[in-house]
């Protein structure tokens, strides 16, 4: 049986390598700690209007408003959480 030729470059030509740079999954750093700080700021907000709404100026004229407000900062950080990775 007849064997092959050998090449008579051995090293040959190597192109250089293309390689795409690393996509990088996930957030910033800063996300998760700001999404809970959203949630909880909200929360501190309804307790507070709660317990000492009525001897605090801001959260007096406010008056139910200050529900939603509370809410709208958990809704902030539940609307964060969805794009956290």
């Amino acid at each position: 049986m007849p064997e092959s030729r050998t090449r008579k470059n051995k090293d040959g030509y190597t192109p250089p390598s293309t390689a795409p740079k690393p996509v990088k999954y996930g957030n910033a750093s800063w996300w998760a700690p700001v999404m809970v700080a959203f949630f909880v700021l909200g929360l501190l907000w309804i307790v507070v209007y709660y317990i000492a709404g009525n001897d605090l100026p801001v959260m007096k004229d406010l008056g139910w408003i200050n529900i939603l407000i509370g809410f709208g900062l958990i809704g902030v950080g539940f609307g964060m959480s969805m794009r956290w990775r």
